[in-house]
C-alpha cells in the first residue's frame, strides 16, 4: 500500500513580532495562507524499524536534519510502531525559503504516517505533535488561512484571500530564520495593519488586503541581502498588486488579481532570478 499526500506552500500575509518571550522564543502574531505550490510525498511500510527519505533533490537531507524525518520518527515512537517507513519527497518547494516547506512536508508526513498505519488520528492531535517538531507545523497541518499567534502555533481559522494569481521569486541565497530573529529591535518597529487585514479578508477586498501587507523581518532580511530589496522593487514596478517578503525570506511574493499581470511580473524576474513561480492562490 502507499499513502500519497500533498504539503502545500504559505506565505505570510503579515507577519509581527509582539516580545521576546521567557522560553526563548518571540510572540509572534501572523497571517499566514496556503499556494498551490506543494511539495508531493509517497510513504509505504518497511519490514525493518527505520524511516527511509528518498529524494531527487540534493538539498533535501535525509537524516534527522530532515523534519519529514522527525516526524515520522516521533509518531512511530509515541504510538511505539515498530514497521519502518520509507518516504518519497518530491521537492517542488524551494528550499529555506521562507515558504514553511519542510514544515510543510512534516505535517504531510504526520498526516500520511497517520493513515499508513491507522492510527485515525484528529487534526487536533496531528497538531498537538506537530508543535513539537516547528511553530509552522501546526498551520500546515490545518492549511487554508489562519492567524497564528503565541510561537505560531495557537491558530483561528479565517476566509482564505480573494482569488488571485501569486508570483513568487527567490534570489540564489539562504537566510537563517535565527539570524533574522536576533536582529529583531523593538524600538523602531513598524507593525502591520493585521487587523485590518483579518477585515479585508472578511469581506473579500483584495484592494484593501493588498495595502496592508507587512512583515516586521522584510527590513532586517532586505538590510543583509540588498537583492531582495530589488526583486520587491522590480515586482512592484510591474505592476503587482501587493508585494511583500514572506516569513523570514529570501521569497518575495506579489498578489495579482489579472492573469496577463501576473504573467508580465513572471517574465520580467526569470531573467533575473533562477526560482520563479505563478501559482494560484489556494481555496
Amino acid at each position: 500500500m502507499v499513502i500519497y499526500e500533498k504539503a502545500p506552500a504559505k506565505i505570510n500575509l503579515t507577519l509581527d513580532v509582539l516580545h521576546k518571550r521567557n522560553d526563548g522564543y518571540h510572540e509572534v502574531e501572523m497571517l499566514m495562507t496556503t499556494i498551490d505550490l506543494a511539495d508531493r510525498l509517497s510513504f509505504e511500510k518497511l519490514d525493518s524499524n527505520q524511516v527511509v527519505i528518498a529524494s531527487e533533490n540534493r538539498f533535501v537531507p535525509n537524516d534527522r536534519r530532515n523534519l519529514a524525518y522527525q516526524a515520522a520518527t516521533l509518531i512511530k515512537e509515541r504510538y511505539n510502531i515498530k514497521e519502518g517507513v520509507r518516504i518519497h519527497l518530491d521537492k517542488k518547494i524551494p528550499v529555506a525559503a521562507g515558504l514553511a516547506g519542510g514544515s510543510s512536508d512534516a505535517a504531510a508526513t504526520l498526516r500520511g504516517v497517520s493513515r499508513l498505519f491507522g492510527l485515525q488520528l484528529s487534526q487536533e492531535e496531528l497538531q498537538e505533535i506537530g508543535a513539537e517538531i516547528g511553530s509552522d507545523v501546526p498551520f500546515c497541518v490545518m492549511g487554508g488561512t489562519a492567524l497564528a499567534t503565541g510561537r505560531g502555533e495557537k491558530l483561528t481559522p479565517l476566509p482564505s484571500p480573494p482569488p488571485c494569481w501569486v508570483v513568487l521569486a527567490k534570489p540564489n541565497i539562504g537566510v537563517s530564520t535565527k539570524d533574522v530573529y536576533s536582529k529583531v529591535q523593538f524600538d523602531d518597529m513598524r507593525h502591520p495593519a493585521t487587523k485590518a487585514a483579518i477585515s479585508a479578508l472578511k469581506q473579500q477586498d483584495f484592494k484593501t488586503l493588498c495595502t496592508t501587507l507587512g512583515n516586521v523581518l522584510e527590513p532586517i532580511t532586505t538590510s543583509m541581502h540588498p537583492e531582495v530589496l530589488q526583486i520587491k522593487s522590480r515586482m512592484e514596478k510591474t505592476g503587482g498588486d501587493g508585494v511583500l517578503m514572506s516569513g523570514s525570506g529570501p521569497t518575495v511574493f506579489s498578489l495579482v488579481a489579472k492573469e496577463e499581470k501576473a504573467d508580465r511580473i513572471y517574465n520580467s524576474l526569470r531573467g533575473f532570478c533562477s526560482e520563479v513561480y505563478a501559482v494560484r492562490m489556494l481555496r
